[in-house]
């Protein structure tokens, strides 16, 4: 799929290997809006993508053979917001409560402070001190996050955007990208699950919906 062609954070229990928090590149973060909206396509595609690929797909098998597509909300730019990056270089490594006993080793990198539908709002951005050792994963930043689209139409414990490391102050987030963890479509993910300071006390229509399986 596309970043998250997957790996650590969403790793399984014992599972194979290759699997992030979800692993998705992102293009140049200043295109028009017309790119903008071609590129959160482009994202669509390669996710649907790798959710048909047996060979990465979360999907049980059972859901995976007659999967057609995600239901994702239509593409949206006002949910794409340059955010003011406050790096905290003095942050200390802490265990981040995963859906499984596993805790997930993290590093607040920085807080982005943004306006989203008229208010003012903040988010903390992480970094894992294992897999910033990995090649490919240098500059790779996690934001989990949970709003109030959560269990009307969104999954019920939030979502999680990938980002990389900018080069200035300021970090583009396109709420467009947002996907489900993986635990929300196969119970044998362990995945870590948003801290309460990530809340958003709006709705980001944007994004993977809620996923309802064709059990036909």
């Amino acid at each position: 799929m596309r970043l998250y062609t997957l790996i650590l954070i969403c790793f399984f229990l014992g599972c194979k290997q290759g699997k992030r928090y979800h692993d998705l590149s992102q293009k140049n973060q200043e295109e028009p809006q017309v790119d903008a909206i071609q590129d959160i396509l482009n994202f669509q595609d390669e996710l649907n993508a790798e959710f048909k690929d047996p060979e990465v797909s979360p999907l049980p098998d059972r859901y995976r053979k007659s999967f057609e597509r995600l239901d994702f909300f239509a593409p949206d730019t006002n949910f794409i917001v340059h955010a003011q990056l406050i790096r905290t270089p003095d942050a200390v490594p802490f265990l981040m409560p995963t859906t499984t006993d596993r805790k997930s080793e993290e590093v607040v990198y920085g807080i982005a402070h943004f306006v989203l539908n008229g208010k003012k709002h903040r988010l903390e951005i992480y970094q894992n001190p294992e897999l910033m050792l990995q090649e490919g994963y240098e500059d790779y930043l996690f934001l989990p996050f949970t709003d109030e689209t959560n269990g009307e139409g969104t999954y019920t414990g939030g979502r999680y955007i990938d980002l990389r490391i900018p080069r200035g102050d300021t970090i583009v987030i396109d709420f467009n990208r947002a996907y489900n963890p993986y635990c929300a479509y196969n119970k044998k993910y362990s995945c870590p699950i948003v801290p309460s300071v990530n809340s958003l006390d709006v709705e980001v229509s944007a994004g993977v919906r809620a996923f309802e399986p064709d059990t036909k």
